[in-house]
């Protein structure tokens, strides 16, 4: 299980953190001759729980270890669940009941048209008929019983690996673990508000924040450039695309969000930094 969260915080919550740091922010933007400032980091954040409550088998990513979308990064314990998947899947092949169930349905059939004849030839009462009949037809409910029976196995055996597959906790992202939380042997919690086991960052694409004031509302648009420059030491500048405006404005502290993105396959962007945007 994991939870996605953006980066950056949104303009409700810098106002929370405090209005001291969104009025620093929009009153550098407010000046249109100084660069916009910004905020870099990764796509998103991701944060991965288990939905089971499981012991910790084996870590298989570290710290700043990079991984692909799809990579195994936690394993949790499934003994119980891959003996019971071990018995499900033989119980799906076993024909020893439909077999028997077969014999004993073929033995009733034949039994059944002797009765008839003779009972046609008034040599047994119509009774013996029906019994012979009755013993045929539970003979039929027996064998589709064995055969349910295997199919309910079959199906057992595919909700197992489903269970299987829980606990087995992969990447949802390409990016870099930024934490690693619990270890193995340690017990994985299910829910919010308990410890996560690990944390991922999805570097490509870069995400750029920034909070524009009342002004420039209007003037950007989805899917303009706009050329980003990273403050020193890192001196790195780059083109970012607009992918979100915000519509409305906040009244509170008369300023708007945008959001860019650019391209950082092989993570040359710096991440986590303050930037600058040349509007």
């Amino acid at each position: 299980m994991s939870d996605s969260k953006p980066v950056f915080p949104t303009r409700a919550a810098l106002e929370r953190a405090g209005p001291a740091a969104l009025l620093a922010l929009a009153a550098a933007a407010a000046q249109a001759a100084d660069p916009v400032q910004c905020l870099i980091g990764p796509a998103q954040l991701v944060t991965l729980r288990s939905s089971v409550p499981a012991q910790i088998v084996a870590m298989h990513a570290d710290r700043g270890a990079a991984v692909q979308k799809g990579q195994l990064l936690v394993t949790l314990d499934a003994s119980v669940e891959k003996a019971s998947l071990a018995i499900a899947r033989y119980r799906a092949v076993m024909l020893g009941q439909q077999r028997a169930a077969e014999s004993k349905l073929v033995n009733a059939q034949v039994k059944f048209r002797r009765r008839e004849e003779l009972q046609l030839q008034k040599f047994v009462s119509a009774q013996d008929r029906d019994d012979a009949e009755a013993e045929m037809r539970v003979a039929e409910a027996d064998l589709l019983e064995a055969k349910d029976n295997r199919e309910l196995s079959r199906l057992d055996a595919q909700r197992l690996e489903a269970e299987i597959g829980r606990r087995m906790l992969a990447s949802p992202v390409t990016g870099v673990v930024i934490e690693r939380l619990q270890n193995p042997g340690e017990l994985a919690q299910v829910g919010e508000g308990t410890i996560a086991i690990i944390k991922v960052a999805q570097t490509d694409p870069a995400r750029v924040e920034m909070v524009l004031p009342a002004a420039r509302f209007g003037k950007l648009k989805v899917g303009q450039q706009i050329r980003i420059k990273t403050e020193p030491p890192f001196d790195k500048s780059f083109q970012a695309v607009v992918k979100v405006v915000d519509p409305l404005i906040d009244a509170a502290s008369g300023t708007f969000g945008v959001r860019l993105e650019a391209a950082n396959p092989k993570q040359e962007i710096p991440l986590g930094v303050k930037c600058s945007a040349e509007l």
